[in-house]
């Protein structure tokens, strides 16, 4: 498995989405008809920290080989960040079946879920 296009593909979804919560915490407040209060904007402009984070952690990682005893910790941090993002997404849209809008990052990543299951537990040839 090319682990090169699947950490740069990571790394490209995790920024989009840091950019997003850094410079766009209202109105991502607005969308989820949530209250705009100081505190929510601020946790969300730190979320998008995170993911700019991770996003560069990625992008450094892409040339190395992912999978084995090699970058083991990438691998997990990744598997574990999609997988419960996944479920986590899974339950809000159970709970709120109106808002289709959370199907799109959903798929995405229980896509990347699945790849970076393969990637930890699997051979890294």
């Amino acid at each position: 498995m090319n682990t090169k296009i699947i950490m740069s593909l990571s790394a490209i979804v995790m920024a989009i989405v840091g950019l997003t919560c850094s410079f766009m915490p209202d109105e991502i407040l607005t969308y989820f008809s949530l209250p705009n209060a100081v505190g929510l904007s601020l946790i969300i402009q730190i979320l998008g920290a995170i993911y700019l984070g991770f996003a560069f952690l990625n992008w450094m990682a892409k040339s190395n080989l992912i999978g084995g005893i090699y970058s083991k910790p990438i691998a997990i941090g990744n598997f574990m960040h999609y997988m419960m993002a996944s479920l986590t997404m899974l339950k809000f849209f159970m709970a709120h079946p109106d808002l289709k809008l959370i199907l799109i990052p959903l798929i995405i990543y229980a896509i990347f879920a699945f790849v970076f299951g393969k990637i930890t537990f699997g051979s890294p040839i």
